[in-house]
């Protein structure tokens, strides 16, 4: 965010509530520690469910089950049933799904500017003691 932008916040409290409510909303769609990684894990094409768990390392069955429930239901995954023996299912991200990309490429870029900020912070305390 600019300064031009935070400015905007400071001068108009329609346009500050109208922001709260819109990140607001955006945190019910994607709340959780779950949701953008499942969708980052999906990036690379269509998944089996067994594959984004492994993908996702320590989620379990049920809250995989969830979060998947829950971004079907927000337009960002599709399922897929194949009529195979056993029945094969797929997820994958909708065209929708792409309304993200920017936010997720700024929030990786943020994580690892801030791991970096952390790492540099907590060497020079122990350079200090």
């Amino acid at each position: 965010m600019n300064d031009e932008q935070r400015l905007h916040f400071k001068h108009d409290p329609e346009a500050c509530k109208a922001s709260v409510n819109a990140v607001r909303d955006t945190l019910y769609v994607l709340s959780g520690k779950w949701k953008l990684p499942l969708i980052v894990s999906l990036t690379n094409g269509p998944m089996r469910f067994k594959d984004i768990q492994r993908a996702l390392g320590e989620i379990t069955p049920k809250i995989l089950s969830k979060e998947l429930r829950e971004l079907e239901l927000n337009e960002f995954v599709k399922r897929t049933v194949f009529p195979t023996t056993p029945v094969t299912i797929t997820y994958e991200l909708t065209p929708y799904s792409q309304s993200l990309d920017k936010v997720i490429v700024e929030l990786r870029n943020w994580g690892l500017e801030h791991r970096k900020h952390i790492r540099e912070s907590m060497r020079k305390r122990s350079e200090e003691e």
